[in-house]
């Protein structure tokens, strides 16, 4: 039997910052002066954490499946060490995808049944990282779609079904919260490198290669930052974010620093929780300036 406590782990908890940062970025950024519609905000978190627990026991079904978890670094596995069947991994996963279905239903039928298609593309893009005959995730293209879907459609979207309109600032504070996205990925994927080489997995950081993956995290931590003067010209307190790129310093060393294997590991946590230092502070310095 598996336990309460393989599940858990098998969700990836350190992963869940990716959800809960665009819906309170996507939250504040709306017009606030309307005033926040809770339930919509309730069911958009619902949404985004489903599908990220859904991704995470796809990708763990799936690369369990295929083989490429035999020699795990990371994380445990679910179907790589064998605490739980492929069958009941896949459920999992597509039981997760079945929650953010209904609570995004809930959604398209407050704000426009046109949703019904983009949560199609969120659900396709989260069984399609690692699953399927041609998964994007073994073509290096992970953290595109990172980017895109935890990034621009979580926070925009957010934002859209507060206001039922989009805006630029809905759309632009998608940008920061999907490079931290992207941040975790490629750390995953440098760490994971050399064995997803040997199996023949070309994620970008394979593509790549080490030295310029290293560049490329610390380059999309950097932008994270950049992004800000522009919305604060719009939401002034917004610049309170700035605060957390003491963060953001122990982990860009570490990885510029060569840290490699399971080195590697404590730089995922610590990208989390910057992420979720960054969504915080800018959540209240949008919400402050609304």
């Amino acid at each position: 039997m598996t336990s309460r406590q393989d599940w858990f782990a098998g969700a990836r908890p350190r992963t869940l910052p990716a959800a809960l940062v665009p819906v309170a970025v996507g939250t504040a950024a709306s017009e606030l002066a309307n005033g926040v519609i809770w339930w919509r905000a309730a069911c958009a978190l619902v949404v985004s954490l489903a599908l990220q627990i859904g991704v995470n026991y796809a990708n763990d079904y799936s690369d369990g499946v295929r083989g490429t978890d035999d020699e795990r670094v990371g994380p445990m596995r679910l179907v790589g060490s064998g605490a739980a069947s492929p069958d009941a991994v896949k459920r999992a996963a597509f039981t997760s995808f079945l929650i953010a279905a209904i609570a995004g239903l809930m959604l398209a039928a407050a704000a426009g049944w046109w949703l019904i298609a983009v949560g199609f593309a969120c659900v396709g893009a989260a069984w399609g990282y690692t699953g399927g005959k041609r998964p994007y995730g073994y073509m290096g293209l992970g953290e595109l779609f990172v980017f895109v879907f935890f990034g621009l459609v979580a926070t925009g979207g957010t934002a859209y079904v507060q206001d039922e309109s989009f805006t630029t600032l809905g759309a632009f504070a998608g940008i920061p919260v999907g490079l931290l996205a992207v941040g975790l990925l490629t750390t995953n994927n440098l760490r994971d490198l050399l064995k997803d080489e040997a199996v023949g997995k070309r994620t970008l950081a394979v593509r790549l290669g080490d030295h310029a993956t290293r560049i490329f995290y610390a380059g999309a931590i950097a932008a994270v930052f950049l992004c800000l003067p522009y919305m604060a010209i719009v939401r002034p307190w917004a610049l309170i974010a700035m605060a957390s790129v003491i963060l953001a310093i122990p982990p860009v060393k570490t990885v510029l620093g060569g840290a490699a294997g399971r080195d590697l590991i404590p730089v995922l946590g610590s990208t989390a929780r910057l992420q979720l230092a960054f969504g915080v502070m800018l959540t209240v310095g949008l919400s402050l300036s609304g």
